[in-house]
């Protein structure tokens, strides 16, 4: 028995976790900038933002 499957399921295997831990990423990312969008539209805005006082 030739160790092709073993090869070729290690690559399959290695490829679902970098395509599931990309998704994730994507989907985390999304999710915050939705959740600061509703922040920023009641009002709350980021210590890093740029006031007019601040000139």
């Amino acid at each position: 028995m030739s160790h092709t499957f073993y090869v070729m399921a290690s690559y399959i295997a290695a490829f679902a976790v970098t395509v599931g831990l990309v998704l994730w990423v994507w989907l985390d990312h999304r999710s915050r900038h939705r959740e600061l969008e509703q922040l920023e539209a009641a009002g709350i805005r980021r210590r890093s933002a740029r006031t007019e006082d601040a000139g």
